[in-house]
């Protein structure tokens, strides 16, 4: 079986300062895209007791608005309470606040009043407060995250991990908003120079409580090199070369270990017309009214 019998075409288409900080001071003023930044000791008594901006969640609950903070502390904590004390009032279930950089040092403040960290991303930590005395039903922060490898040619990485000194398929982690077939892609390129097309997605491994505790997705690919010339990133990789399936599989490694053979088994499976991967296909949901990708197999009963 040859690359061009499997290939297919993709449809188009997370503080608070130390005193010596000026933010501690307050003499840092510039807004950085409209956020204001706290002024600790100027007071805003004017807006006390009104409620921050904000606007009705998917949970029952409020957002507030992050870019109309007060611009000093002590208007905050009187303006937050006010507002948690009458958004309970009015039944809202739980308050999400994120805190860009520039605002710090509302953190501590909002932590007093009841808010927890969710998540935080450079940049920005999100707050949640959960006022209601029901169970909370706020998502949990992100669980998982989602990595590729690529059946096309092997690398050694340069890790300190159990894999090291090992040819293996090369892997990588997918970028934000990026598409698992484009992560699969850019990936091999990236370490290898070798530029390829996605084929299938043949199998994925879903393991738990593995970098920062979080759950990991590998969604081993299927790619077809489009060329043969390899550029390692020697920051990345120590080494990466064509071999054989046979030379691959007779290292020690991949005697030991269950889950890799059985990764290139299916691989070799697939390679041979004796096993079905997956295709993207762009479909637009109701549910959140974007154009995404659902991955099954290509099949005129469908």
């Amino acid at each position: 079986m040859s690359w061009n019998s499997l290939s297919t075409r993709i449809p188009t288409t997370k503080i608070s300062l130390s005193t010596n900080s000026p933010l501690a001071h307050g003499w840092y003023s510039p807004k950085k895209n409209g956020v204001q930044v706290m002024s600790p000791n100027v007071s805003s008594p004017s807006i006390a007791g009104e409620c921050l901006d904000a606007w009705d969640d998917e949970y029952e609950g409020v957002i507030i608005d992050s870019t109309s903070l007060p611009s000093s502390a002590n208007a905050f904590a009187s303006t937050l309470r006010a507002s948690l004390s009458f958004w309970k009032a009015k039944g809202k279930r739980g308050v999400w606040l994120k805190i860009y950089l520039e605002q710090a040092d509302l953190v501590p403040i909002a932590i007093q009043e009841g808010f927890d960290y969710h998540h935080a991303e450079p940049g920005y930590v999100m707050l949640t407060h959960w006022v209601s005395e029901e169970p909370c039903m706020l998502p949990a922060s992100p669980s998982h995250q989602i990595g590729i490898a690529g059946f096309v040619l092997v690398v050694k990485e340069k890790c300190p991990c159990s894999c090291a000194g090992v040819w293996k398929l090369p892997t990588g982690y997918i970028n934000k908003s990026e598409e698992i077939f484009s992560g699969a892609v850019r990936e091999v390129k990236e370490e290898t120079g070798i530029s390829t097309t996605f084929l299938e997605m043949v199998a994925f491994r879903h393991v738990h409580l593995v970098a920062f505790e979080k759950s990991d997705l590998l969604f081993v690919c299927m790619l077809k090199p489009l060329s043969f010339e390899i550029t390692i990133d020697e920051k990345e990789i120590q080494a990466a070369k064509w071999m054989s399936l046979d030379e691959l599989v007779e290292q020690p490694f991949y005697t030991e270990d269950q889950m890799s053979r059985k990764i290139i088994d299916i691989c070799m499976a697939r390679f041979e017309d004796r096993s079905l991967g997956f295709n993207p296909h762009q479909l637009v949901s109701k549910i959140d009214g974007k154009l995404t990708f659902l991955y099954y197999h290509n099949s005129t009963s469908i």
